[in-house]
């Protein structure tokens, strides 16, 4: 996943993290988010998702687009030291 693609997703990305602190699960559901999502690849949303510590499921019909804390995900991530997106924008 491209710098410009991540970009272009940062916006849902706040908005989702804000969610999943509150919540163990967000759903896309209003049909401009799911356009935006449903522009990206299966292998692109899985990254975008694991980029940021969530697991990501699409259900079968398309009506919404379900993320999800993952802890396994933020373990590895705490282990390697990798670190979000979203942390290594030049303006902080």
């Amino acid at each position: 996943m491209d710098a410009e693609i991540l970009a272009r997703f940062q916006p849902m990305a706040r908005v989702i993290a804000q969610r999943l602190a509150v919540k163990p699960e967000h759903f896309i559901t209003h049909p401009s988010e799911r356009r935006l999502f449903q522009s990206l690849g299966e292998d692109d949303l899985r990254e975008f998702a694991r980029a940021h510590g969530w697991r990501v499921v699409r259900r079968l019909g398309g009506r919404r687009i379900e993320f999800y804390n993952d802890a396994q995900e933020r373990q590895e991530r705490a282990r390697t030291g990798n670190s979000r997106p979203e942390d290594e924008r030049p303006d902080r």
